[in-house]
């Protein structure tokens, strides 16, 4: 798929940690190089569930089991003084005077914000018994530093091994081995009704315990992000528990807990967590290559309502309509048109829209797979060959060597007009996004931060990620002059990476 969906602001929707985290945006570590291929160790039953209609006289067996491999997770954030441009109700001199010592330079000009440093609390599972630490994008997004504190009272610096905004999924690690690592079940097997067990830390009081059951699958929680497949529970998730684990009656790992629906602020009996297949599916992109590699058609795609069924001469509200194809992408190649209806992706049903997008995402980029169709009243099957879903792009050198180019541990992306819209850039502003950096890279240090658009490297003006991406290739200097668009204004940037690339 071609869309881009980032967070909607609704005052209702509180996701489960956000009460107690500071704002930010997220990176992706690519710490291995492309022909390494490390895996994490984790442990999986995929039985059935039994459904009997035996009750449980206590969870306590299954507590003792799973919370050892629940842990909390504290972030923290610097303090950070940021540049903005323009007129602000606090030049008012009625407002000035209790928040003058927050703001410098003349009323209606540039001033600079101080943000003091930011705690975050959520919650973390022990995936791998050498160390791995499944959590949720928003947990650790924005943070300088990570701490892990297990079961056991000990507690450690953690590594974020790279993140996925699109799923809200992260991965970070902690160098230690023989950790109780938790045992995934298939998430695909989970049915409406079935008893859960929500582990977490919320508050910050205490690793917590609550019980529900499975209110419903297959959810879209409205949140804003690309990808949403959760499973919906009424066992308690409050802010704190993001990040934690949604278990079934068997201890093994169904859920990530991520975010409630609530107007209060509080739970309100719906919370929903990824499900596990996802998150295990995720966290193996993230580990062996550093991001996340989707399949990719390149079409706009909608659900087949009823009035839509009667003018495509459907029988039933199934299927997903094809509302635009891309040029030059995968479908356009195909021969697929605006109008096709796809009714099976590769032998599997697509009943709406969401579903087809996953089984897009999910095919790995080269695999061809067979789309049955419904063109002009008459059903066709066509052969697509699968393309890699186009997204951000590392500014480093095949192979990770980094005296072969520069900006190391930067990613970016071109300007469509969800980016425009998320970071409020302006239709002048032209360049390349900056989508992740990495926290210990130079490029960090200086200053460059997601949501910046650099206009210029080494005063080469940059039009488009591609452009960045060469501009950094084979640099010979180890000192990089950007000129970036931020905060509503323009500045330059010098990022040094002299202490980080071996001398010649």
């Amino acid at each position: 798929m071609n869309a881009h969906q980032f967070y909607p602001r609704r005052r209702w929707l509180v996701l489960a940690i956000m009460a107690m985290l500071a704002g930010g945006t997220t990176w992706v570590v690519a710490e291995s190089k492309r022909d390494e291929k490390p895996s994490v160790n984790i442990k999986v039953d995929a039985a059935p569930l039994p459904r009997t209609e035996d009750t449980a006289v206590s969870f306590n067996p299954i507590v003792k089991r799973v919370t050892p491999s629940v842990v909390k997770v504290v972030t923290r954030e610097r303090a950070k003084e940021m540049e903005v441009n323009g007129a602000s109700p606090f030049d008012d001199p009625e407002f000035r005077q209790f928040f003058g010592p927050f703001f410098n330079g003349p009323g209606g000009g540039r001033r600079v914000i101080r943000q003091p440093p930011q705690i975050g609390l959520g919650s973390g599972i022990i995936v791998s018994a050498d160390g791995y630490i499944l959590t949720n994008n928003h947990v650790v997004d924005g943070a300088d530093k990570v701490k892990v504190t297990l079961g056991d009272g000990r507690e450690m610096t953690a590594k974020v091994i790279g993140t996925d905004k699109k799923s809200d999924i992260a991965v970070i690690k902690v160098d230690a081995h023989d950790l109780p690592a938790v045992t995934f079940a298939d998430s695909d097997d989970v049915l409406v009704g079935d008893r859960v067990l929500a582990i977490g830390n919320p508050f910050g009081i205490g690793q917590t315990v609550t019980s529900g059951i499975v209110s419903a699958t297959g959810r879209s929680g409205d949140l804003g992000l690309d990808y949403e497949d959760f499973i919906q529970t009424d066992a308690a998730i409050n802010p704190g528990n993001s990040g934690g684990a949604l278990v079934d009656m068997q201890g093994r790992l169904i859920g990530l807990n991520t975010a409630i629906l609530s107007r209060s602020g509080g739970f309100q009996g719906i919370g929903f967590a990824i499900p596990s297949n996802l998150a295990r599916h995720i966290m193996d992109s993230l580990v062996t290559s550093g991001k996340v590699v989707r399949g990719f058609l390149g079409v706009t795609i909608q659900d087949v309502t009823p009035d839509l069924a009667e003018q495509f001469h459907l029988k039933a509200t199934k299927g997903v309509i094809i509302s635009d194809v891309t040029p030059d992408s995968p479908a356009a190649k195909a021969g697929l048109k605006s109008g096709d209806v796809v009714l099976d992706y590769n032998g599997k049903p697509a009943p709406d829209s969401r579903r087809l997008k996953f089984a897009v995402a999910a095919t790995e980029p080269g695999h061809e797979v067979k789309l049955r169709l419904l063109r002009s009243d008459k059903e066709e099957t066509v052969t697509v060959q699968v393309g890699e879903l186009p997204g951000e792009k590392q500014l480093t050198s095949a192979g990770g060597n980094k005296d072969n180019g520069v900006l190391d541990g930067v990613e970016v992306g071109d300007l469509d007009a969800a980016a425009r819209n998320e970071f409020e850039v302006p239709a002048r502003v032209h360049g390349a996004l900056v989508t992740n950096v990495d926290p210990s890279s130079a490029a960090a240090e200086a200053g460059l931060a997601p949501g910046d658009v650099i206009q210029e490297i080494n005063h080469q003006p940059v039009r488009s990620a591609d452009d960045a991406v060469r501009l950094t290739e084979h640099s010979e200097t180890h000192k990089t002059l950007l000129k970036l668009w931020s905060h509503g204004g323009t500045h330059f940037l010098v990022v040094d990476e002299t202490d980080s690339k071996p001398s010649s």
